[in-house]
């Protein structure tokens, strides 16, 4: 018999991935971003043929793709190596060269909503006013540009919808990620959508279902979102349809069939539902995956989403209207490695330090091949949350014999409006407390022994993994930080501008909690950092910037500490590239096993 060597890092981190995707009025052609080549590009395919073709050769991440309504030609938002200074641009159907829209270095442009006849194309941006941002409208015949909408001195603008006849815009104002009401411009009228709200909620998403009619997605007034209609004649809103415990997150409007496709979030899955604008009954439709990223309702009635599963990276699904069964029309798996063979995580809750329940995904390793030791993973965000969603980096961790903890602490999002708030202004008590809460439970259950366990986290994960080295090093044999904040002061300095307005409320005034920021800050305990430990950086990352990782290693070197640094100088704020990806989850394996043969045993009081 033929024997094969257990799965290298190589032929997890081959698993391709897609960004975002769009198709073609007529169905004929669908396009979507992918890592096929090793690098994110456009490719292509011709409906019903499923074999892609490349439309782009720059080796970027796309942050959007539009087409024009009559499918003459799509909107096309690149970066540059992580910078996420999103640049627009216009492409032809079968590819070929990138015809510049909306670029200038330094700056982003975000969100491109075409006119119904193409002509013009409105877009936010950072390049009039970088903290605050501005609507633009720009003419595509004499590329003339007019600002529509200007930001002001208390919180950024979005820009979200425009009306079929280009008479109203619909956006947002983003005073925190748990604080975002939309309204409703015409002219120099500014018209809120929730006009007797009280207090601090967020609009999620809305859609023109009229000239002069929008349905959206609001929890004001309440703890998870629902369906409203404002009808902009009258000014008025009407509260249609409440799922319990669900949180509504997308809105998308079949014309033809007057119906709504409404995408939900409950936890660690997703759901989808359909809204009849004439009767009001719901109905819902099951998926072939667990979370979704986009969806897409053709003419036809055809529908078509974006979504992965934890054992199934991201793929484009198609149903056909009359059909109940979806198909796929991408088919991105684990090369040589099936579904069946790949960890589904268990979901566990438990009781945090003040009985707040936690939910959380428990990955665990096969009798075969575990090595005992299991890592926490505190995921980013922090309003974010560890869903079912494939991360090749879990998997081939598990092959490796890891177990993996994954909690959704206070200030996740899909458990509510005030869950989500829990975070704010406390970034460094409660969910610690959280993640040690669950580390404590797991080892009482039996899932986990107290002296094997690992810390690896990205973003605010990193960030809560060097806090955790500094505070609770005896729980942990070895640390992972993949880009984390490591001095909240420095961090509050150096976001993107157009942060910079929420940050006294998301993280902390630097003057007047000047106290609370230092006992936050990781690099305060440079003294309890006492295990081994490996940074990851990427240069060019604008949210986390290379100084932040920079001035915690060279503090703890100063100490004699045991830090590895890996930089990468083509990167951001993750990873766009396969070659960086895998050269960079090689040394953590590296760096863990050698942890786990080295350490002596952890000892918790």
């Amino acid at each position: 018999m033929l024997s094969f060597k257990k799965p290298d890092v190589e032929q997890f981190f081959r698993t391709f991935a897609i960004e975002t995707f769009a198709v073609s009025p007529d169905e004929g052609q669908l396009v979507f971003s992918t890592n096929l080549s090793g690098k994110f590009d456009l490719w292509a395919m011709d409906l019903p043929n499923a074999f892609p073709y490349p439309l782009t050769f720059n080796g970027q991440s796309c942050h959007a793709v539009k087409y024009d309504k009559r499918g003459r030609f799509l909107v096309v938002g690149f970066d540059k190596d992580g910078d996420e200074n999103s640049q627009l641009y216009a492409l032809q159907p079968q590819g070929g060269e990138l015809l510049p829209l909306c670029v200038k270095e330094g700056h982003r442009h975000m969100s491109p909503i075409l006119s119904e006849d193409g002509k013009r194309l409105y877009y936010t941006s950072t390049k009039e006013d970088a903290t605050y941002l501005s609507a633009l409208c720009c003419d595509l015949t004499t590329g003339q540009e007019v600002s529509v909408l200007q930001g002001s001195g208390d919180a950024s603008v979005f820009l979200t919808d425009v009306s079929p006849k280009e008479e109203y815009l619909v956006y947002s104002k983003h005073f925190a990620n748990t604080y975002a009401p939309a309204f409703i411009c015409f002219g120099d009228k500014h018209v809120s959508l929730d006009p007797e709200a009280e207090g601090e909620y967020t609009v999620s998403d809305s859609v023109f279902t009229g000239d002069a009619e929008l349905h959206f997605l609001t929890n004001a007034g309440g703890d998870f979102t629902y369906l409203a209609r404002f009808d902009i004649e009258t000014e008025t809103k009407t509260q249609l349809l409440d799922v319990e415990g669900v949180d509504f997150t997308s809105i998308t409007y079949d014309k033809e069939r007057k119906l709504l496709y409404l995408t939900a979030s409950k936890g660690v899955s997703d759901y989808l539902y359909t809204y009849d604008l004439e009767s009001g009954s719901l109905g819902g439709i099951p998926l072939p995956v667990d979370t979704l990223a986009s969806i897409h309702v053709a003419e036809s009635g055809n529908l078509y989403i974006l979504g992965r599963s934890s054992v199934s990276p991201t793929n484009i699904f198609k149903k056909e209207r009359f059909s109940e069964e979806w198909t796929r029309c991408t088919n991105y798996g684990v090369p040589g490695i099936a579904e069946s063979e790949l960890i589904r995580p268990e979901v566990l809750t438990y009781p945090s330090f003040d009985g707040l329940e936690i939910e959380s995904l428990f990955f665990r390793a096969t009798e075969e091949t575990s090595n005992g030791h299991t890592i926490l993973w505190p995921h980013g965000g922090p309003q974010a949350a560890e869903r079912l969603g494939f991360r090749s980096l879990f998997q081939f961790l598990v092959s490796r014999g890891f177990n993996i903890f994954a909690p959704n602490f206070r200030g996740s999002t899909g458990y509510g409006l005030s869950f989500c708030k829990l975070v704010e202004g406390d970034w460094g008590d409660g969910p610690r407390l959280d993640n040690i809460a669950g580390l404590d439970w797991i080892v009482e259950n039996g899932y986990a022994e107290r002296d094997k366990l690992l810390l690896m986290g990205g973003s605010f994960g990193g960030y809560m993994a060097l806090l955790l080295h500094g505070r609770h090093a005896d729980y942990f044999k070895a640390v992972v930080d993949i880009f984390g904040p490591s001095d909240l002061f420095s961090f509050i300095e150096s976001v993107p501008e157009h942060w910079k307005p929420v940050m006294n409320k998301w993280v902390g005034d630097p003057v007047a909690d000047k106290d609370k920021l230092t006992a936050f800050s990781p690099i305060t305990y440079l003294d309890g950092m006492t295990k081994p430990m490996l940074v990851i950086q990427g240069a060019n990352d604008p949210r986390v910037v290379k100084a932040e990782s920079d001035q915690i290693v060279k503090a703890l070197n100063e100490k004699g500490a045991n830090v590895e640094y890996i930089v990468l100088e083509d990167e951001g704020h993750g990873f766009s590239k396969k070659e960086n990806e895998m050269r960079v989850y090689r040394a953590v394996l590296e760096f863990l096993e050698k942890a786990i043969k080295e350490q002596p045993a952890s000892v918790q009081a």
